[in-house]
């Protein structure tokens, strides 16, 4: 084994939002590539203590750690815990999020203030702390939304979160090339989840499936294969870069 497969083997990452849906497959699949994980959760932490039992029952390296990212001391408590029971973080995924579908008009504040808190506060704080505690050489994956560029009627704080967090991303890339930190996001087109499917019709989810040039509904692991590359050694020159894997929805 080489110097940089062991230190591939030794890296660590912090999974936001990770006892269920894109970011539990996000979690198994790095920890399949040798990456220690930190499984963050907020309510599910049965859903996360199962999940790590399983990633250990395969022979990765897991923990449990309960935050709210919406909490300004969320994200500093999960790189902690990271810290204390792997020695250093290398990769952070700001995956957790929260989805609201309502008319402008129909929105009402704590909707939009819900939403604010976590898809941008939550990753704010999470690229604010990677960028001071993430080891030179490190990953930060930031998810966005296909809907950015859709503008499609009901998304519009949704959305205007998403644009928000793209923006940063471009931003924190230039800011940490020096570091040999790379920022990157992923955009997501709909995706086969509860997060997803709550509150759509059969019909609905029929009728969006078929506007996929590739047939389907995305899956969770179709995600998480474009993270494990971002994640990797094969990807240092993808920095600053938006990744819409929609199955080619736009």
């Amino acid at each position: 084994m080489t110097n940089q497969q062991s230190t591939q083997q030794t890296r660590t990452a912090i999974v936001t939002g990770a006892s269920k849906g894109i970011g539990a497959a996000i979690a198994r699949r790095l920890a399949r590539d040798g990456v220690a994980v930190v499984v963050n959760y907020a309510r599910g932490r049965a859903e996360a203590e199962e999940l790590v039992r399983a990633i250990e029952a395969g022979g990765g390296k897991a923990i449990a750690v309960q935050a709210d990212i919406a909490d300004p001391a969320g994200i500093a408590a999960l790189f902690d815990a990271g810290e204390k029971a792997f020695g250093g973080i290398d990769i952070l995924v700001n995956n957790a999020g929260i989805m609201k579908t309502s008319p402008i008009a129909a929105t009402d504040d704590a909707s939009f203030d819900t939403q604010i808190a976590i898809n941008l506060g939550g990753v704010f704080r999470g690229m604010r702390e990677g960028a001071r505690r993430l080891r030179d050489g490190g990953r930060i994956i930031n998810f966005s939304s296909s809907v950015v560029g859709l503008y499609q009627p009901g998304y519009g704080v949704y959305a205007a979160t998403k644009a928000a967090v793209e923006a940063m991303t471009h931003i924190l890339a230039k800011e940490l090339g020096a570091r040999r930190v790379t920022v990157n996001a992923v955009a997501p087109g709909p995706i086969e989840t509860a997060l997803f499917l709550d509150g759509k019709s059969e019909a609905q989810i029929e009728a969006i499936g078929k506007m996929i040039p590739l047939g389907r509904l995305g899956q969770p692991d179709d995600i998480a294969g474009v993270v494990s590359f971002l994640a990797g050694p094969d990807s240092f020159w993808v920095n600053g870069q938006i990744i819409r894997a929609n199955g080619g929805v736009i």
